[in-house]
């Protein structure tokens, strides 16, 4: 099956002294939606935004608010995320099964496990889908495509192409052959998130993701409306 490709900016690398100009930026250049990283120095090492971000930024836009939800305990977190009007949840898998050994303590990342909760991950995105909204899985590099039994429940599912906690990273190979195991077995949407570039890009669809969390690719192009151009010119 093949899905139209969907380019998302993530606000983190967005001027913050000019966000209502950013958001135009986004709409003038035909950005799907607005992808908000929130990092609580727990499950990630920096702290970045919260659920006033997205207060903020709701009455700018139209498009859709994606709160990537990079916090320890999501559950916490979905309702408040909801209420300030988020469009779509995405929370990570790591946060519903046994954390590795190398990945257990506050000052051990990346957060990786083999396996999930079931019952606790479902849980949370019915939760998510009975507030009406879409609700998504997020993998880091290093965990395992684990998530085989919730896969009917969700929206779509974000493959972490970059271990989550700063903007400016490579892209990591690894995540191809876990887009195409996914894509084999998911007709949802396959979100990449990090380290998306002209040429990066291209082998994320091709191995079968359909939406792009950009970064500095948009913020930092020359022309962002011909960056978009390009990203959807993939599918």
């Amino acid at each position: 099956m093949t899905k139209s490709i969907q380019v998302g900016a993530s606000i983190l690398c967005a001027d913050f002294t000019n966000l209502r100009d950013e958001i135009r930026k986004c709409e003038d250049a035909g950005i799907d939606m607005i992808h908000v990283d929130v990092m609580d120095g727990h499950f990630v090492p920096v702290i970045t935004v919260g659920q006033l971000i997205v207060e903020a930024i709701r009455p700018l836009t139209k498009l859709p608010i994606e709160a990537h939800l990079m916090v320890e305990h999501p559950f916490m977190q979905i309702d408040h995320f909801i209420n300030a009007g988020a469009d779509i949840i995405s929370i990570h898998a790591e946060c519903y099964g046994q954390l590795r050994l190398e990945s257990q303590g506050v000052d051990k990342f990346p957060k990786e496990v083999d396996a999930i909760d079931t019952e606790m991950a479902r849980q949370d995105i019915l939760r998510i889908k009975e507030r009406g909204k879409k609700a998504f899985m997020v993998l880091n590099p290093g965990t395992p495509l684990c998530i085989h039994s919730v896969l009917d429940d969700l929206d779509g599912v974000m493959i972490m192409s970059v271990n989550p906690g700063f903007a400016k990273q490579k892209f990591m190979p690894v995540a191809l052959p876990k887009i195409q195991e996914l894509r084999h077995q998911f007709l949802g949407d396959i979100a990449v998130d990090g380290g998306i570039n002209k040429d990066t890009a291209p082998e994320a669809v091709k191995a079968g993701a359909n939406i792009f969390a950009t970064a500095s690719y948009f913020f930092g192009a020359s022309n962002p409306r011909e960056a978009v151009k390009y990203l959807r010119s993939l599918g």
